[in-house]
């Protein structure tokens, strides 16, 4: 989730790459940097850490030059650095880029027996190198060989390159990471989101997958990865700077609701080896050694966060075949908790900064317990404190209430499920395989989902009035009406439950009533039956039923109200998918009544207080 700015025209590029950039600094923010051709050669300046890191290191070496290029980073190989700081550089061919590349392994490898050196530990690098080889090999154009290089590359990413022998050129291309074009007076810009370029254009065209285009002033052309020639029709943008800011949503939480596919992706991406069905523990954090040395697995957490952990848990057990504990932080932090020196804590915080779980980390780690952070923000304090981390890749999330960091939290805590079982052999590689290749799924499954949030919307309509709402759920299902009710009350402020379904007959069924929605996750599982059979004991008291099912589940048109339907997918990987629709379902309902959507009262992002 890194951010791209291109330009090519009359002008100074460096300012006005450097305000693109600072209009996708939400994007990333571990270093930044930009490459200006001055006519002659490329000079790069790089800084790590925030923009005003590089405004100040331009002011101590300006750069000149009507063409370059510029990135701000959200690290995903390599820690944050100056070194691992984009652009990369390569025999005269700056490079920079948003996405992952899958086999960076396999291509550096390759690349060092021909004896090349790496200046970073980024896989970015190997896409400059791949392109210099391609031109020492006889292309006679950098989108030449940009499309020979990118043939040889495996994964996500948005580009833009340039070559010191191609001063009125940039190439920019795409696959899986957005990128858009844009149109200026005698100019032509690039950025990875539409603010970047906004301020200079409003006619814009959006590649698609594969494409490659050709910059120069005032003219783009666009080919394909096989070199046939295509065009891509040109949009007028008429946002708002603040529409330009929310992607054109009217909140950030819508937006980062519709992020989720890029998340999970990012998160998984690069992590997975399909082919031998195992996760790749030097990039989850986790050593063979702490996976089959520990006895018990502690997962710790707050609000949202601690759902995932609910749902972890499961994961755990189930895959791994050892005992795991699921435990609030601000419980763990302020009781008797006995940990040993062979427990596994794993420590779930988006911002990495959660007081109560800070706590829970510092009276494990004193017990001699290991700890592993799953968090969003790179060097955060629990990262910091831990002896491995696991970064979901979601980037920055600016809502309070949090979707896309809950999704790729899951994401990431099925990968660590996977490993621990490949590794005390509880799980055999054809059925991690079938878990990865579903995990993989996701991101278009969650697209698909999306695709009927004008449906979600209506229902959401008929809610608004509603005082109170019972969310219910089994199995896996169950932290997911948890997950919805929190939402729910985090954005609507209306009263709302979550629980198990199988107890509803131990004291909330008292509540039901014609006036009560009851929002039931039914999808097709090893749990449908005894739902089903909760779902009916509902309708049966004049519940207004509100279902989330597997779509060609023809039983839910008799029992159901409303439904809102989810593709089929394994039941691993489920939970991040029924999430989706009563995510929309909050917003939608949360809208209506107009109230703040993405700073709900009372509330903070990161909580840093008990």
């Amino acid at each position: 989730m890194c951010g791209i700015v291109g330009y090519i025209g009359s002008e100074t590029a460096a300012p006005i790459i450097v305000d693109g950039l600072r209009k996708l600094e939400y994007r990333g923010y571990d270093s930044a940097g930009v490459a200006i051709h001055d006519g002659g050669k490329i000079e790069v300046v790089r800084a790590m850490g925030k923009l005003r890191a590089l405004d100040e290191a331009l002011t101590h070496k300006p750069l000149e030059g009507t063409v370059g290029i510029g990135h701000t980073r959200w690290a995903t190989h390599g820690r944050p650095s100056e070194e691992n700081a984009h652009p990369h550089v390569a025999g005269g061919v700056a490079v920079v880029h948003n996405g992952i590349i899958e086999n960076h392994t396999t291509l550096r490898h390759e690349l060092q027996q021909k004896g090349v050196t790496f200046s970073s530990d980024t896989d970015t690098e190997i896409v400059a190198h791949l392109i210099a080889h391609a031109l020492e090999d006889g292309a006679k154009t950098l989108i030449e060989a940009t499309r020979t290089a990118l043939q040889r590359v495996e994964g996500a990413y948005a580009l833009a390159v340039l070559w010191d022998e191609h001063p009125d050129k940039i190439v920019a291309a795409r696959h899986g990471s957005p990128l858009v074009v844009g149109f200026g007076e005698e100019a032509m810009l690039c950025g990875s989101d539409i603010p970047a370029v906004l301020s200079h254009t409003r006619d814009m065209i959006f590649l698609e997958d594969g494409d490659l285009a050709e910059l120069s002033p005032g003219k783009c052309s666009i080919q394909t990865l096989k070199g046939n020639p295509v065009e891509r029709p040109k949009k007028r943008i008429d946002w708002s700077p603040v529409m330009a800011e929310k992607g054109g949503y009217k909140h950030f939480m819508l937006k980062e609701i519709h992020e989720q596919p890029d998340a999970i992706a990012q998160t998984v991406l690069a992590r997975v080896d399909l082919e031998h069905g195992d996760v790749f523990g030097e990039e989850i954090g986790l050593t063979p050694e702490l996976a089959t040395g520990c006895r018990r697995v502690y997962i710790v957490a707050c609000g949202t966060s601690h759902h995932a952990g609910q749902i972890g848990r499961y994961w755990i057990e189930e895959l791994a075949k050892v005992p795991c504990f699921i435990e609030l932080g601000s419980e763990t932090a302020n009781r008797d908790t006995v940990f040993f020196e062979d427990d596994l804590l794993i420590a779930v915080s988006q911002s990495g900064e959660t007081f109560d779980t800070i706590g829970a980390v510092k009276k494990a780690k004193a017990a001699g317990a290991k700890i592993l952070a799953i968090s969003n923000v790179m060097d955060s304090a629990i990262p910091r404190m831990s002896h491995g981390s696991l970064y979901t890749r979601a980037g920055p999330e600016i809502g309070v209430a949090s979707t896309k960091c809950f999704t790729a939290q899951l994401a990431a805590l099925l990968l660590v499920a996977v490993y621990l079982g490949r590794r005390r052999d509880t799980l055999t590689a054809e059925h991690a395989g079938e878990i990865l290749q579903a995990l993989t799924e996701v991101p278009a499954q969650m697209n698909e989902l999306l695709d009927d949030r004008d449906y979600v919307r209506s229902v959401a309509m008929q809610m608004t009035h509603a005082t109170d709402v019972l969310f219910l759920g089994r199995g896996y299902s169950f932290p997911i009406a948890l997950e919805g009710a929190l939402k729910l009350k985090e954005i609507s402020y209306i009263h709302a439950e979550g629980y198990a379904a199988g107890e509803m007959k131990h004291g909330p069924i008292a509540l039901i009533d014609e006036g009560l929605p009851v929002v039931i996750l039914c999808p097709k599982d090893d749990s449908y039956d005894k739902t089903l059979g909760n779902l009916n004991e509902v309708r049966a008291r004049d519940g207004q039923v509100i279902a989330i099912a597997t779509k060609g589940d023809e039983a839910m048109h008799d029992v159901a109200h409303h439904i809102l339907w989810m593709p089929e997918a394994h039941p691993l990987t489920l939970p991040m998918l029924t999430v989706v629709p009563l995510q929309l379902l909050s917003y939608y309902v949360a809208s209506k009544k107009g109230l703040d959507v993405d700073q709900p009262r009372n509330l903070a992002k990161t909580v840093t207080v008990e």
